[in-house]
């Protein structure tokens, strides 16, 4: 097994292989992840655009008139907006965003870098995002490349996923567990 298939499955990871090899190929491997993170912001901020990428009504022709239009119109070309053509042409355009993100983990993987996700009740700023780097990039021995996201839910704390590991000090957890164990102490 390769180090690629270890880390992309799926359909999804067969068409991300191709690109990031495509990418490799042409020295564009962060010139195309920049463009793909472009394409997934714009989904994730507009419904209409999410819509588009994942509705099976939508012919694939249509699709990829309306696309090629947003990808030109947000300076998107070459590369991942050819990717996007092919990807739309084969019917696969609901698939997009797992494609983004193995592309993504095996951009990581070959820069040395991991990823990790940090959720938090409030907004982290720059120092404390910069040290929560630092630390979890000293207990793996290898860079982190980590993305922050908000969830009020999580009331306090943090969790935080490395590959498969997950580290949950958040104060929902905490107080979920203090619930079942009152449960059974009664």
């Amino acid at each position: 097994m390769t180090a690629e298939a270890s880390i992309v499955s799926g359909l999804a990871g067969r068409y991300a292989v191709a690109l990031f090899d495509l990418a490799l190929q042409r020295g564009e491997g962060d010139a195309v992840q920049a463009d793909l993170e472009q394409i997934a912001e714009m989904m994730a901020m507009s419904a209409d655009l999410s819509r588009l990428v994942h509705s099976p009504q939508i012919g694939p022709a249509d699709q990829g008139r309306a696309l090629a239009a947003v990808l030109a119109k947000a300076g998107i070309t070459g590369i991942a907006a050819n990717f996007v053509g092919v990807v739309t042409g084969n019917r696969r355009l609901f698939l997009l965003p797992q494609m983004i993100r193995q592309y993504r983990a095996l951009l990581s993987q070959h820069k040395g870098e991991v990823d990790a996700e940090v959720t938090s009740a409030t907004e982290l700023n720059d120092s404390q995002i910069a040290a929560l780097k630092a630390q979890l990039a000293k207990a793996v021995g290898r860079d982190v490349r980590l993305s922050a996201r908000v969830d009020p839910e999580v009331l306090g704390g943090l969790v935080v996923r490395v590959g498969s590991r997950m580290i949950d000090s958040s104060l929902r957890t905490k107080l979920n567990n203090l619930q079942h164990t009152l449960k059974e102490v009664a």
